[in-house]
């Protein structure tokens, strides 16, 4: 008989979890009796997270922005755990302007789609070996209307911040969904959701009109403790050992637009960000 799923005891490898949905993710799944694993960039805000979540929690610094910075990572999180039973890719980040990394990649791209797609590659093997296991990955309605630009992934001849946002979580999308055809069988499940609006931080970055816009949409926005129902749920919760390659909102399975549903760009999405990588 297959073991009844709980996530006490179990490691949980967490990105983006210094605030917003993910601080909040944290602290219900240590309250749950998750050993977790925080990525974050900023040690101080990482400090004031684990003072927040009030439990023995450990900390990775990390650029995920950065391919080596994410490299590094895995190696430390491979070093230190010999089993990984859940990793959340829920870091992501808006840029209104276009700008490269240190390793010439477009910021929005590198942060929302390779960071994630880099990081569950190298933690792969881990997570299949530590079967029962499960990959959860943020995405966002946000999706709806966007395409992916194969002609033109580095948005080198035309970049607006929101639609490059955009095309990142439909990226998410595609990036769960061939994942999940790839690990059938494996006992890894793959699903990704979209947490609503969220009264956070997301957006703030981008210069005093942004910030002023995000102030007027808090009276209607999700608290984050409602924004991560969803996550926790897909981490925390039986009820879905068998799902995977499933995008949910609300606790429960939702369609995603027709884009983001196209297998085929799903499988050339995965070839070019494997080409882009070094996956070792």
């Amino acid at each position: 008989m297959r073991e009844q799923w709980n996530v006490a005891g179990r490691r949980v490898v967490i990105t983006g979890a210094t605030r917003g949905i993910g601080l909040a993710a944290a602290q219900a799944l240590a309250a749950h009796g998750a050993e977790l694993s925080l990525v974050a960039r900023d040690e101080e805000r990482a400090a004031a997270a684990v003072r927040r979540i009030g439990a023995d929690v450990e900390v990775h610094l990390c650029d995920l922005s950065l391919q080596r910075s994410v490299r590094e990572l895995a190696h430390g999180l491979l070093a230190r755990h010999g089993r990984i039973d859940v990793l959340v890719n829920n870091a992501g980040a808006m840029y209104s302007r276009r700008q490269l990394t240190g390793e010439g990649v477009e910021r929005t791209w590198a942060l929302n789609h390779l960071a994630p797609f880099l990081l569950t590659a190298l933690l792969l093997e881990r997570l299949k070996a530590s079967a029962p296991a499960r990959i959860v990955t943020t995405s966002s309605g946000a999706h709806t209307g966007a395409t992916i630009p194969f002609d033109d992934l580095g948005a080198e001849r035309s970049y607006r911040g929101y639609r490059r946002y955009s095309q990142t979580k439909l990226a998410n999308i595609l990036f769960t969904t061939e994942l999940a055809r790839r690990l059938h069988g494996s006992g890894v499940t793959a699903n990704c959701f979209h947490p609503g609006l969220v009264a956070t931080g997301f957006n703030r970055n981008n210069g005093a009109l942004n910030g002023a816009a995000m102030t007027v949409l808090r009276p209607i926005s999700r608290d984050p403790e409602h924004g991560a129902r969803t996550l926790v749920w897909l981490v925390a919760s039986p009820a879905v050992s068998e799902e995977s390659g499933g995008y949910f909102m609300d606790e429960r399975r939702a369609t995603p637009s027709a884009a983001a549903r196209d297998e085929d760009a799903a499988r050339r999405l995965w070839e070019l960000s494997e080409s882009a990588l070094t996956l070792r």
